[in-house]
């Protein structure tokens, strides 16, 4: 999900055994290289985590002031910019249409470094043990998310039972060619309707959502021997162009980076099984 640095850090081989992806449908836990990233604008509720607190992390929002802190808070579509002196990052997604937002933990209803020391904690010693899972070839199928990182079920975000339908669909397959208007027949809205509606029961509009679906779904595809061009047109672009643009939007890195970034990275997907 990361870049690789030009040069290795002291200390980077040593850490590549410590890389890895979980994917699930509406969560991503990844610990990997961070590199060089321009702004990026992720479409979930993510937060960053130092995998030892010193030096911490550095975050720049909006184009504001550096902050820094051990522990990073970005909601949704928030643009910002990190950095890190250690070659490992933890970085969680949480997806926006699968939680309610108010119920969020108090400390995930934030921007920017908050201090909430137990859960750094609690995401080190998961991916403690992930780590030591993946040594064992062990797929994360049997595991709970939820349970490992917050101690129990996030409380979901309740949707209307139409909107609930598209955004099922398109998280089944992002690279679906069908547009707002298809959808809006679909559930038998009008398209104005089917759009207003849609941001209301999301906090996304549609094309957004789409974006962010289609650019998550890279992830799946970061161990392919594919080319950039075929993941392009897999994951529902018209070209490689349309295809790096929209990467380096959301992920302040281009495809072929973050491809290489994922090379010796232990992938567990829930749709594709264990990868390494």
């Amino acid at each position: 999900m990361q870049r690789t640095r030009t040069s290795t850090p002291s200390g980077g081989d040593a850490r590549q055994g410590e890389r890895l992806m979980w994917l699930t449908p509406q969560r991503v836990f990844y610990a990997g290289l961070l590199g060089a990233t321009a702004e990026r604008a992720m479409g979930g509720h993510g937060v960053y985590v130092s995998p030892t607190g010193a030096p911490p992390n550095r975050i720049r929002i909006g184009g504001g002031a550096w902050q820094s802190g051990e522990f990073i808070v970005v909601p949704p579509h928030v643009p910002h910019q990190v950095e890190s002196a250690c070659p490992l990052i933890f970085n969680l997604l949480i997806e926006s249409e699968s939680v309610d937002p108010a119920r969020m933990p108090a400390f995930m209803q934030h921007c920017g470094p908050v201090d909430a020391p137990a859960f750094v904690q609690r995401m080190r010693d998961t991916h403690a043990h992930l780590l030591a899972a993946s040594a064992r070839g062990i797929d994360f199928e049997g595991f709970d998310f939820d349970a490992l990182f917050f101690d129990g079920p996030l409380a979901p975000r309740p949707l209307d039972a139409r909107i609930r339908k598209v955004v099922d669909m398109l998280v089944a397959d992002p690279a679906t060619p069908a547009s707002a208007e298809d959808c809006a027949a679909s559930v038998h809205l009008s398209f104005s309707r089917f759009l207003h509606l849609f941001k209301q029961e999301t906090g996304m509009a549609f094309r957004a959502f789409r974006a962010w679906k289609r650019a998550r779904s890279l992830l799946r595809h970061v161990q392919q021997t594919s080319t950039l061009t075929d993941i392009a047109l897999d994951t529902g672009y018209p070209d490689s162009t349309h295809f790096s643009h929209s990467i380096r939007q959301v992920y302040g890195l281009k495809p072929s980076d973050i491809v290489a970034g994922s090379r010796r990275l232990a992938l567990h997907d829930a749709a594709g099984g264990f990868r390494q």
